[in-house]
């Protein structure tokens, strides 16, 4: 098993065909034909070249190329816009702005999404952005390292996002509990948060598939290209970049899913594009089997333990449509997003000197929904030869209970909504508060009126104080 520390980060896992091109360059002048792709929409070079020799040690090897280990990926939704679902007032645009403003390196992992999609996850990061109903605003879910999960209060302003999250990651650990961060927040950052009016509601979708060419819109297609063994070829690659430059295709996007997508392509030159896949012999329609799994990087005995899998699916006729799947040989990893975990157990270290079967774990998400957060555990202490029949039942139980969510597990993919918080203004010398949802009829003020809109010469409808004595304050209702 290898040790990646050759990451390059990939802000939203959106690249111009010009910069993927620069890192092929680079790749090449390391010696290498292939990289990989991460799960967190970044690019992992392998640690070995083609003549197995440690690329540190190549002549042209620049550690200032590579991400450093402290520092994160952010992972968007931008790549399922436009061809999966998506909450309404969400476009392509609002995730550039957003990923342009930030202008810092991320130590935490943060996710921007869309609650509608299938292809990110929800809550795999430390901040978690969501998209709510309301346009341009988002829940922010925190799952801040040594904290309990929680909710952020109030909802964030889209262009609050990238300022929120950097200060969050400054004072996370000076603080002990969401409220001391709402109020700090509050004193140090001028954001246009907003009241949340309803919880979240997260509903199953089945896992979409995600590969070949498809059409998009009247005229457009997108097309989705996979490895089966995650080792993209560079010079497929490197020709794909100059089809896309030549026919003013701006953008390429990974998936978490160790593969990556091409939106906006014109009707025009799709024939041209099926052909350059042919003559690469690229292929494009692996089973839906294939496609829904999460793997550690350059891991071979996951992927043997992967390939015996879909195998033995394949050969019985099984269907596993809508589910995903998950091998870690990892135990202490918590964070998962997927259906199913295969999970190895560690053999015990007094009997290290001997050669011995692995056996395995396998959990799963309640109701199935990659998105719960709660796994349970279906059976422990598998061989690897009884898994497909493990397996086979599990997805048994997932199709029985596919579309018969129960109301109660529903509620358990809600925000429970216990505190609201609205921004408001008090008067420091006799506590009236100016609520802008309610204006001021005393004064002629209309409901709406922010207080910045306020004429200069407002004064405290008690007790007759000037404007400069209102304070800004968090009022929470119920």
């Amino acid at each position: 098993m290898e040790t990646f520390i050759h990451r390059v980060n990939i802000k939203g896992g959106i690249l111009s065909p010009s910069e993927l091109r620069q890192i092929i360059a680079y790749a090449e002048q390391l010696e290498l034909d292939t990289f990989h792709f991460g799960s967190r929409q970044d690019i992992i070079f392998p640690s070995k070249n083609t003549n197995a020799s440690l690329i540190e040690e190549h002549a042209s090897y620049d550690a200032t190329f590579f991400s450093p280990e402290t520092q994160q990926n952010i992972s968007c939704s931008y790549v399922a816009i436009d061809i999966f679902n998506a909450t309404v007032w969400l476009r392509g645009t609002t995730y550039l702005y957003i990923l342009e403003e930030f202008r810092y390196q991320p130590a935490l992992k943060i996710n921007i999404v869309d609650p509608k999609q299938q292809m990110v996850s929800l809550f795999y990061g430390d901040l978690n952005f969501i998209a709510s109903s309301r346009e341009d605003y988002w829940y922010l879910f925190l799952k801040l390292p040594g904290w309990e999960e929680i909710f952020y209060p109030v909802l964030i302003f889209t262009w609050d996002i990238a300022k929120i999250a950097e200060e969050i990651e400054n004072v996370y650990q000076k603080v002990t509990n969401v409220e001391e961060l709402f109020q700090y927040l509050n004193e140090s950052l001028d954001t246009n948060n907003s009241v949340i009016e309803k919880p979240l509601r997260v509903h199953f979708r089945p896992f979409p598939y995600y590969e070949g060419m498809n059409k998009m819109g009247i005229n457009q297609y997108w097309l989705g290209l996979y490895w089966r063994n995650n080792k993209y070829d560079l010079k497929f690659l490197k020709t794909l970049c100059e089809f896309c430059i030549e026919n003013r295709i701006g953008k390429i996007c990974l998936t978490p899913w160790k593969s990556f997508i091409i939106k906006g392509i014109h009707k025009e030159c799709k024939l041209e594009l099926e052909k350059l896949l042919g003559q690469y012999g690229i292929n494009v329609r692996h089973s839906a089997l294939e496609l829904n799994w999460h793997l550690p990087v350059g891991n071979q005995k996951a992927l043997e333990l992967k390939k015996f899998l879909v195998m033995n699916f394949d050969q019985n006729d099984i269907s596993t449509y809508g589910m995903t799947f998950a091998i870690t040989m990892n135990r202490i990893q918590k964070r998962y997003f997927t259906s199913v975990v295969i999970e190895e157990n560690k053999a015990p270290d007094v009997i290290k000197d001997f050669v011995v079967r692995p056996t395995y774990n396998v959990l799963y998400a309640k109701n199935f929904d990659p998105n719960t957060r709660n796994y349970l555990v279906y059976a422990q202490d598998i061989d690897q030869i009884d898994l497909p029949g493990v397996l086979l039942e599990l997805t048994k139980s997932y199709f029985q209970s596919l579309g018969n969510t129960t109301t109660e597990d529903f509620i358990e993919t809600t925000i429970q909504k216990e505190t609201l918080a609205i921004e408001v203004y008090q008067c420091q010398d006799c506590q009236t508060i100016y609520d802008p949802s309610l204006g001021d009829d005393l004064q002629n003020i209309p409901v709406g009126t922010e207080f910045k809109e306020l004429p200069k010469e407002y004064k405290c409808s008690l007790c007759e104080a000037s404007i400069t004595n209102f304070e800004k304050m968090m009022l929470e209702v119920s």
